[in-house]
């Protein structure tokens, strides 16, 4: 019996460690304090009521990131359009120097002819997201989205509606210069709606930052 506790023990240990190796055992950490833009640079974003508005283009963080969870709650106002940008090198267009995953108010008449991968929580112009999971125009939303090595996974309000491999991705498409990358700021990438966040936070999976 003495034997067997031992061994459980010892695998319970081992576990842990792998865990804390990955960054498992970790607490999220915050990305805004609700009060100002630190650990931001960019676009001048609103900061009103602990909430960041969009009243820009593009805000990054100042610290790179490669492998992580992302979390954070939004409101889209009527036809809202921004974007959370990935592995971005700090210059050109998010979406093709790195990768722009979509926040979109999917239900305006306006976006009716989009692309499939151009709605909500889709990899810009790579993959397409399920739709159907956005909550309606004017209450919050809850999005995760886990960045590891080369899968870029979503969740929207609990439900994964994107499960992309970035690997196969940039192999069907060549030319696309940000799907090729591994590492890079995370950002929002205004189009001129005051799209709404709070809540933001980042779990790191490697420990890494730069």
């Amino acid at each position: 019996m003495t034997s067997m506790m031992n061994t459980a023990y010892t695998l319970a240990i081992s576990v842990l460690l792998v865990a804390a190796s990955l960054g498992l055992c970790a607490e999220p950490v915050s990305l805004f304090n609700g009060k100002d833009l630190t650990g931001w640079t960019g676009a001048d974003y609103e900061v009103k009521d602990g909430v960041l508005i969009c009243s820009g283009k593009v805000l990054r963080t100042e610290k790179q990131f490669s492998d992580y969870v992302f979390e954070f709650d939004f409101l889209l106002p009527k036809g809202g359009n921004n974007g959370i940008g990935i592995h971005y090198p700090g210059e050109g267009r998010p979406s093709g120097a790195g990768m722009e995953l979509q926040i979109l108010d999917n239900s305006h008449p306006k976006y009716a002819k989009l692309k499939e991968s151009q709605y909500h929580g889709s990899l810009y112009k790579l993959q397409a997201a399920k739709r159907g999971f956005l909550k309606p125009v004017g209450q919050w939303n809850h999005q995760k989205i886990t960045v590891d090595g080369p899968k870029v996974i979503v969740e929207l309000n609990g439900t994964k509606i994107l499960d992309a491999d970035l690997t196969e991705l940039a192999t069907r498409n060549r030319k696309h210069k940000g799907v090729k990358r591994r590492s890079g700021y995370i950002c929002f990438c205004g189009h001129g709606a005051p799209v709404q966040f709070r809540s933001i936070t980042i779990l790191e999976l490697t420990g890494q930052e730069q």
